[in-house]
């Protein structure tokens, strides 16, 4: 098994001659002002057998960018809806309404539950999101290895519960940007950040007994972001500085061969 990242949160496992891609977006100028739609991101090498979705915010489900990577009626694996009215989803809702404008062959997984998909098998984590909407991780198995997407989770206390069934991984992705966020919809605001920052994910890291802990879910270059929405300074020396041996940097497009 060999996996590339594809920037962002994204990604593309590859193994059996077969693919499938997680959070695989391209276009985050819903988000991010002045990040033109491709900008920074890697598309898939081929189409792929399925989609994993860790959540709905629109920096993860691009409708459009997983209708072009989808072979035809693949599926994709996703979490519950959100819960209560609209200004409680108002984060999710336009993810949503792409996946249904796109007819994707969507499917609502529960946490603990496990697909077979080609030559993979896929087990939906728990996961606690930082904005308390429904989100998954993702374990992902195939030629014998097995690797960890962690979406943009918060530190939580089921890593030992995923380390027990799962663990060693040979590689976990892990978000390292440890965003601040101070949004119209979430007042009084919280100084905490909701998403892991460097420390955080190294810990997580070494629960999982992770061979090697990959940063993601932060760019160096991205331009400026939405009001109220603030990283660490720099995640990725944090991060090596933390992870020590078990850090690995890939860039945007990189491939990692497992196999070796």
């Amino acid at each position: 098994m060999r996996v590339r990242r594809l920037g962002w949160a994204g990604l593309e496992i590859e193994a059996g001659g077969e693919r499938l891609v997680i959070d695989h977006v391209r276009d985050l100028s819903p988000l991010f002002t002045g990040w033109k739609p491709g900008e920074g991101l890697a598309v898939p090498d081929g189409k792929a057998t399925a989609a994993l979705v860790t959540h709905l915010h629109r920096d993860h489900t691009d409708a459009s960018a997983l209708a072009e990577a989808l072979a035809p009626g693949a599926p994709v694996l996703r979490p519950a809806p959100g819960h209560g009215d609209d200004v409680d989803n108002v984060t999710t809702l336009p993810a949503e309404h792409e996946l249904v404008l796109h007819r994707l062959a969507t499917e609502v997984v529960d946490a603990w539950s496990t697909r077979e998909v080609g030559p993979f098998r896929v087990t939906a984590v728990p996961s606690v999101d930082g904005l308390g909407d429904p989100q998954l991780n993702w374990v992902v198995q195939a030629d014998g290895q097995r690797v960890f997407h962690g979406g943009d989770t918060m530190f939580h206390g089921y890593w030992w519960l995923i380390a027990r069934r799962f663990s060693p991984f040979d590689a976990v992705f892990l978000p390292a940007n440890g965003a601040v966020v101070d949004a119209p919809h979430l007042q009084p605001p919280s100084p905490l950040p909701a998403a892991m920052d460097p420390r955080q994910a190294a810990a997580a890291a070494e629960i999982l007994d992770a061979r090697f802990a990959v940063p993601m879910h932060y760019e160096a270059e991205q331009p400026d972001k939405i009001a109220g929405y603030v990283e660490v300074c720099d995640p990725e020396r944090e991060f090596r500085t933390h992870a020590g041996r078990r850090a690995r940097v890939l860039a945007v497009g990189e491939w990692l061969d497992l196999a070796t």
